[in-house]
């Protein structure tokens, strides 16, 4: 099995829509903030599949001409893996746009050596930190962030409101500190 990763080009752009992204929601992480700490407890749903909008390729070429801006495509065995869509944000971290492992390719080391290659981006652009946001449907991906040493930050219950009124989803900000002065 050889994984390997590689900056998004002109050569591979469309490389990228070729991951399937779906994944079945069966549980939900449930936040509470006290005495200064989060809390989270996983509760489990109705089963449900779940797939986000793909990226069109006018919006991926910011990530080809843009110098604050990088694409990584994981391949395993020559397949498309992988994609991580990373840039640096208005506070200096390095921000995870998007970050996807091929449904058939799940717990094999692709999202880490994503998460690895967007944590040397950040450390070589001298960026104090990494953080990215995701839902607190998508459990598996959020125990990935914890075991790469990412802690939460912080939740907006009300962001998804504006798409759906009815929606259940909860935003959850990771942070990784990875400066000379980082502590979580």
């Amino acid at each position: 099995m050889a994984l390997t990763i590689e900056g998004l080009s002109r050569h591979n752009l469309e490389d990228i829509g070729r991951v399937d992204g779906t994944f079945v929601v069966d549980a939900e992480l449930v936040l509470s903030f006290e005495a200064g700490s989060f809390r989270q407890r996983t509760i489990p749903v109705d089963a449900y599949t779940k797939r986000y909008r793909d990226a069109d390729l006018e919006e991926l070429s910011e990530y080809l001409d843009t110098p604050d801006h990088a694409g990584f495509i994981a391949y395993l065995d020559d397949r498309v893996a992988g994609r991580l869509l990373v840039r640096e944000n208005w506070n200096r971290f390095a921000l995870i746009e998007n970050i996807e492992v091929d449904a058939h390719c799940r717990r094999r080391g692709v999202g880490r050596a994503l998460m690895k290659q967007a944590i040397s981006w950040a450390a070589a652009r001298r960026l104090p930190g990494v953080m990215l946001e995701t839902q607190s449907n998508n459990v598996a991906a959020c125990r990935l962030y914890e075991s790469c040493g990412f802690v939460l930050g912080g939740f907006d219950r009300l962001l998804y409101t504006g798409e759906d009124p009815q929606t259940t989803e909860t935003a959850l900000f990771w942070y990784l500190q990875i400066g000379p002065d980082a502590s979580a």
